[in-house]
């Protein structure tokens, strides 16, 4: 018989596999307070969606850790849009809203096929590869730098840096532990990352282009201007977020598929049904499992009272398993219809780049279908994960192309 319900976030069995205690956190202990850790933890559907539709109650804005200095952090540093409340964060969104329009992400189709179209043939001419390193990793990167206006040629270094950031995301948190050692090489990547946009934001000063390089530093909303601090963090944000979330979700997608094969065919059978697929995978399988806030004063959710500057987990990923939204939810389903899970959030913070997600997401999957005959494991290991309770998304994925 299981013992009474507590769990760590930073447990590597339960980054590696959280659904079972998802399941018990929303029968046994939906508002959960964790034992020697000021925090709790949220696992129902309605409660995230309070939680995350109250920018005014719930904050997103989280104090440097008191030996920010001893890690390296810089406290000079701009803080993201993602760290921030209204009406900070919506100024901040405001200036880089419109790179990423529908419309806009749209036009974006044609070049998308012919980069996973190049990307697929090296991987088919090869026949055994790494997936993720083939595919799932390049193809968001070259994306996003192209977007921002980077070399493309840049891109193992991108790869290097958002790597190491996203690694073990969200230490600290709700006083959990920070390694040390970690916490001062993130640092040193965010400057190496400051100097290199510097020089680019430098650049198209003297010689503007069609990007968001140029967007941001010559963008003026109401004779207001990002400072190049601003600049510098939100082109981290993007470049990190564009990249780590888009590569975990195009992994999900064929992880899933593996594993259940008699949904990859049905997906073979009517490709029309790729868009309802990958909005399953969101669901199933989110690439970004949690999100945290802060009360900014003393609230209730249920019988659990929760003092001003207590932090609460969403797990999005639990809300996206929630018996009562979601008929059969341990089921993957490629035709499932309506989806409503919360894997690109809800509110003020909702992602925007879920357009480009989306596209990328279907591009991948439909040139996959249409070139492949098949592709299959080549080995039966345990699938190594992202090591973060935040992002989910497979580390390397051994598989064999072979063409349509």
């Amino acid at each position: 018989m299981a013992g009474p319900f507590d769990f760590n976030p930073a447990d590597p069995a339960f980054v590696d596999d959280p659904f079972p205690i998802y399941a018990r956190g929303r029968a046994e202990s939906p508002v959960h307070r964790h034992a020697g850790l000021p925090m709790l933890s949220l696992f129902r559907h309605a409660d995230i969606m309070a939680v995350l539709s109250d920018a005014d109650l719930w904050s997103s804005r989280f104090p440097q850790p008191p030996n920010a200095e001893e890690l390296g952090i810089d406290g000079e540093r701009a803080q993201s849009m993602l760290g921030q409340d209204p009406p900070e964060h919506d100024r901040l969104r405001g200036f880089v809203n419109r790179g990423f329009t529908p419309r806009r992400i749209r036009g974006l189709e044609g070049r998308l096929r012919e980069i996973a179209a190049e990307l697929l043939d090296d991987a088919l001419a090869q026949g055994r590869v790494d997936f993720v390193e083939a595919f799932c990793y390049p193809l968001p990167v070259i994306v996003i730098a192209e977007l921002i206006g980077v070399p493309t040629a840049d891109r193992r270094q991108f790869k290097e840096w958002s790597d190491k950031i996203a690694e073990n995301l969200g230490e600290g948190l709700g006083g959990m532990s920070i390694d040390p050692v970690a916490a001062r090489e993130r640092a040193e990547v965010s400057r190496e990352m400051d100097a290199y946009f510097s020089h680019l934001l430098d650049a198209r000063t003297r010689e503007p282009r069609e990007d968001l390089l140029t967007q941001l530093v010559s963008a003026e909303r109401d004779g207001d201007r990002l400072t190049r601090a601003e600049m510098l963090t939100m082109l981290s944000v993007l470049l990190i977020a564009g990249n780590e979330t888009t590569r975990n979700l195009i992994g999900n997608i064929v992880v899933q598929l593996l594993a259940h094969p008699g949904e990859l065919a049905r997906l073979r059978a009517d490709p029309g049904l790729v868009p309802t697929a990958i909005n399953e995978v969101l669901r199933f399988d989110s690439s970004v499992q949690s999100t945290v806030r802060i009360a900014t004063r003393p609230t209730q959710i249920g019988s659990e009272k929760i003092a001003e500057g207590e932090s609460v987990l969403t797990w999005l990923g639990s809300a996206n398993r929630d018996e009562s939204v979601f008929e059969n939810p341990d089921r993957f389903d490629v035709t499932r219809d309506p989806n409503h899970h919360l894997s690109f959030g809800f509110g003020v913070h909702y992602c925007m780049g879920s357009h480009l997600a989306r596209l990328e997401a279907r591009v991948a999957l439909d040139e996959l279908l249409k070139r492949t005959k098949s592709f299959e494991r080549t080995d039966d290991e345990p699938i190594e994960r992202t090591p973060s309770f935040i992002l989910r998304g497979p580390k390397r994925l051994a598989v064999e192309l072979v063409s349509a």
